[in-house]
């Protein structure tokens, strides 16, 4: 089925339309009889593949993310061309593996997000969310993003693994890096996007690889240095568990779960956060709902930014045999990209689905995955950090709102925020 270019989700100019009319193109997607089918931008270095289907609608993100067997994560679930051995080295966790060997994988790292160590872990989750607004009250309102919202998740996850904090800056600055996609001001490269002739796989050019792999090898040098250090002398960080026990992982697979875990669980939360700032400024109603009895909506408020923001936009698949599902026929070796953001939106499941409701419920989101095996294994901690820095926030700042649009990241795969004005 052709697409009208409007609609053409390759087309990073696409990314960069006002969010009313993405929101837009995503629900006409949803109204089509079947999914569309689109073509792959053309990457340097990087073999072109013949296209994807693009899932819009939760039923079909649910039961693709259910079917693991059929819909699976490898080659790759990160990128949608297949990922060359050269970027694996980095980025091959285990997101882009099945099982038996995502099993073991997620077997060996759920040590560090057992209930026991999350009820460890709220003291330090509570100090940091206050160090951090306290430094913020002391600075005085700016850029809401780099000042409080991108610092807590970096803080909690470098302190769990073990990273001691002179490396913080670094690692924020690296993440920035890898998850650039197309915007210039991480990627450190730009054209003109209103040319048609020069935008696609922009962010994919000789420099921006180069910046991204320079990005993936200093953070899994770090985490593998901590890693033989830690098998010498254990200490009671996470890396120590992780790399000692009869079930450990290697350096290699040390090195990639740290920039998983610092990628998806930094950018998942901070854009949470930011994204829930700007919901909360926009409807003061919601906000002054969840003020007057915090304890009582806050576990609600977290599911419904989750939602109505979704972080991270999709994820990939590949049909592993002929399947048909919801009456679309798809065939062995079809990609599949499942776009949380729309199933988040879909009218189908959510009554007036552009509305951000604390209260909505039930609240069936695919915000953290859909359900099956690669569910967010960290989706516990992401709402405790959320939980813990709007606690502090309405705290110690009862008038912060934002000021303003937000910059928004150029993106395909982030719905990030990059700056947003705030005052208190």
């Amino acid at each position: 089925m052709s697409v009208a270019p409007e609609l053409d989700l390759s087309r990073i100019p696409f990314w960069a339309l006002p969010r009313a009319e993405r929101l837009d193109a995503f629900r006409r997607l949803r109204d089509l009889d079947r999914p569309v089918f689109l073509t792959e931008n053309k990457i340097p270095f990087i073999p072109q593949g013949a296209g994807y289907y693009a899932l819009v609608r939760h039923a079909d993100v649910t039961e693709a993310s259910r079917n693991a067997g059929i819909f699976s994560s490898e080659p790759t679930s990160n990128s949608i061309p297949d990922m060359p051995r050269w970027l694996a080295v980095y980025f091959g966790s285990m997101i882009n593996m099945d099982d038996p060997r995502h099993a073991r994988l997620r077997r060996i790292v759920s040590r560090a997000f057992t209930p026991r160590v999350l009820a460890k872990m709220e003291e330090d989750l509570q100090r940091a969310a206050e160090e951090i607004v306290g430094k913020a009250v002391k600075e005085g309102a700016g850029d809401f993003v780099p000042q409080i919202a991108a610092r807590l998740p970096v803080q909690v996850i470098c302190d769990m693994i073990g990273i001691p904090a002179k490396f913080h800056d670094m690692v924020l600055s690296r993440t920035n890096t890898i998850l650039a996609n197309a915007d210039a001001e991480y990627s450190g490269f730009g054209v003109d996007y209103a040319r048609p002739d020069e935008v696609a796989g922009r962010w994919t050019t000789a420099r921006g690889l180069i910046r991204l792999l320079r990005a993936g090898h200093e953070l899994s040098s770090l985490a593998q240095r901590l890693g033989r250090e830690r098998r010498r002398n254990p200490t009671d960080d996470l890396t120590s568990l992780l790399v000692n026990g009869d079930e450990r992982l290697t350096t290699q697979e040390l090195g990639s779960f740290f920039i998983l875990l610092v990628v998806a669980g930094s950018e998942t939360t901070r854009n949470a956060i930011s994204h829930g700032l700007k919901a909360f400024t926009d409807n003061p109603d919601q906000r002054a709902l969840l003020t007057g009895d915090f304890e009582g909506h806050i576990a609600g408020a977290v599911e419904e930014i989750i939602r109505y923001s979704t972080p991270v936009i999709q994820f990939r698949r590949t049909v592993t045999r002929d399947h048909t599902m919801n009456g679309m026929d798809y065939k062995q070796g079809d990609k599949v990209l499942l776009f949380y953001n729309s199933a988040n939106r879909d009218e189908a499941v959510f009554t007036d689905p552009g509305v951000f409701d604390i209260t909505r419920t039930p609240n069936p989101h695919v915000g953290f995955g859909g359900p099956g095996p690669h569910y967010c294994l960290g989706a516990h901690l992401a709402r405790r950090e959320i939980t813990v820095m709007f606690r502090e926030l309405f705290t110690r700042m009862p008038g912060i709102r934002a000021e303003g649009e937000p910059s928004y990241l150029l993106s395909n795969f982030i719905n990030g925020i990059k700056h947003l004005s705030y005052r208190f």
